[in-house]
């Protein structure tokens, strides 16, 4: 009884006077956006008043995706002095194992193989590597805390932790390489605050953290965040 009642009061928004052309098929009820209890709003009013279904992912897309053009990789790899040489003093030929040009390295405009994308100034290695790296030194933290255990010993010693990355680290890989797959590069992406150059920082930051994490502990053969914090 009640949930006729709730269901009698909550009028979906927007359909007095709209036409429902542009959706195939017949109406989902499940996608129509609500204007009680402030639930999600899944419908878009299109041009001429009609509504268009609208999934979640075209949603996020909608809100961070940025779409990058060959012209503008074009324009950054003449203007920006760090893909004019790599670290090591190469110039970027195309064809060439390393350094390759950023147009034919990115995901957008590159090859999109495998071999590619996890060559060595590939998309792939570095933004696994420092995901891998943040999610590491977050959980060696609040596991030394709560073990007393040095990240070797959660790793080898104990062996659950081992466990955990082994399980870990293939999740990480797939969600980051599927867009690479689909010429999608972590430039594409941001909101707000969350950009690929704030994750890349952060990620060379946490490589470098969790390496000498791992060789202080080595030398002072007790775990860092127990002892110093």
């Amino acid at each position: 009884m009640a949930a006729t009642v709730l269901a009698s009061t909550i009028v979906p928004a927007g359909l007095r006077g709209a036409s429902l052309a542009s959706c195939s098929g017949r109406p989902d009820i499940s996608r129509l956006s609500y204007t009680s209890f402030g639930a999600p709003k899944y419908t878009r009013r299109a041009a001429g008043g009609s509504i268009r279904c609208e999934g979640i992912r075209e949603t996020v897309d909608r809100a961070t995706k940025k779409e990058i053009s060959k012209e503008e990789i074009l324009q950054n790899q003449e203007t920006n002095e760090s893909e004019k040489q790599s670290v090591f003093g190469a110039v970027p030929k195309s064809g060439s194992f390393y350094p390759r040009p950023e147009v034919e390295r990115r995901p957008e405009t590159g090859e999109k193989s495998i071999g590619s994308l996890f060559a060595f100034d590939g998309a792939a290695p570095e933004t696994i590597n420092g995901r891998l790296a943040m999610v590491g030194i977050v959980w060696a933290a609040i596991a030394e805390k709560m073990s007393g255990l040095t990240v070797f010993d959660q790793l080898y010693t104990q062996g659950t932790g081992l466990v955990y990355y082994v399980a870990l680290l293939p999740l990480i890989a797939y969600a980051s390489i599927v867009p690479m797959l689909n010429g999608e590069s972590t430039d594409a992406r941001r909101s707000g605050p969350f950009t690929a150059r704030a994750e890349r920082w952060n990620g060379r930051l946490a490589m470098i953290g969790f390496l000498s994490l791992l060789l202080t502990e080595n030398f002072i053969h007790a775990p860092v965040f127990t002892k110093f914090f």
